[in-house]
């Protein structure tokens, strides 16, 4: 496992590459650059001072020039500086965006995967049966609907209708998280005050996990259920509570780690509609911010994350295989 793991990992350094190359051409190529934001409004600038900014920004090189002096920078951790902000622009991110993001997709992946479970493994048992229609339905539903007209109508039905279950949620302050409750007050009265901005945006980040990995559980739970040693079990006069949870389980779940594996990384990409829709400040915000002022380091460093993030999770999604199944070998 362990040459088949270093394989894999040194086929990750070209994919990463070009990956990185096409973030910073489709980066590079949109219109306008941060010479722009920099002088938009400014009717005192001369076209002499705008191609000396340019020049000074290297903005004048084309486009795969300064890519490669990016990688250059970037192999030794130098992301550049954010420009809106005026430090590093991997600080930025973890410092003050990567925690609000953790902060919403954790709770979403583990919550999500503690109710799609059992409710998959109900409706292939119950196969057929009025809750298995409703939850089908439901799936159905929550897999179709796009993120940001959900996020809508719990922001309308709840934020505003009702804004007494969410605790105020639209008086989110800009920066960061809360603010109602000073540090002082202990590390629990902080919490409790954060949870109030998390309510909405994690049910809505929820609902299509929930969705995905029940429709999962489901499909493998039904196909394990017509296996051979399924049926030996049941005949040797096992109970059904004994045969489902140790012999079927145990088998039916090995996808799951896919979908889990794979779940993570996109949590991070869906997050960046979920934090827009509720002003959640956290990475998916920062690059939908961070487009629209043309703050194009803080760009590539979350976009960058989230490439890394993929691979590296499917690796391990690989070698969880591996322990999970014991006739999976890398060899």
């Amino acid at each position: 496992m362990g040459t088949y793991a270093l394989r894999r990992v040194i086929q990750m350094i070209p994919l990463l590459l070009v990956i990185s190359l096409v973030i910073f051409g489709l980066t590079a190529l949109q219109p306008g650059d941060p010479v722009d934001q920099l002088v938009f409004g400014n009717s005192n600038i001369t076209p002499e001072d705008i191609a000396r900014l340019r020049a000074a920004y290297g903005l004048d090189q084309p486009w795969i020039t300064r890519y490669f002096f990016w990688l250059q920078q970037a192999v030794t951790g130098n992301f550049g500086y954010s420009q809106d902000f005026g430090i590093p622009a991997l600080e930025y991110i973890f410092q003050n965006r990567l925690p609000n993001t953790l902060l919403l997709t954790v709770p979403a992946l583990v919550i999500s995967t503690l109710i799609a479970v059992p409710l998959g493994i109900f409706s292939a048992v119950r196969q057929y049966s009025v809750l298995d229609y409703l939850l089908t339905f439901f799936a159905f539903v929550a897999v179709s609907a796009p993120v940001f007209w959900v996020g809508a109508l719990a922001l309308y039905f709840f934020a505003i209708s009702l804004p007494q279950l969410t605790g105020g949620l639209l008086s989110l302050p800009p920066g960061g998280l809360g603010g109602d409750v000073p540090p002082e007050a202990g590390w629990l009265a902080v919490t409790l005050d954060k949870l109030k901005y998390l309510l909405l945006p994690l049910m809505v980040l929820m609902l299509r996990e929930i969705a995905v990995t029940m429709r999962f559980m489901r499909a493998n739970m039904l196909e394990t259920l017509t296996q051979d040693y399924v049926r030996t079990a049941r005949a040797k006069g096992l109970a059904d509570r004994r045969v489902l949870y140790k012999h079927a389980l145990r088998n039916a779940v090995t996808p799951i780690v896919t979908i889990m594996g794979l779940s993570i990384p996109g949590l991070f990409g869906g997050a960046v509609i979920t934090e827009t829709v509720f002003s959640w400040p956290g990475m998916g915000k920062a690059i939908l911010d961070a487009l629209v002022t043309k703050d194009f380091n803080v760009v590539m460093v979350c976009l960058m994350m989230l490439a890394i993030l993929t691979v590296v999770f499917q690796l391990l999604t690989d070698l969880a295989y591996a322990l999970v199944d014991p006739r999976i070998r890398y060899s």
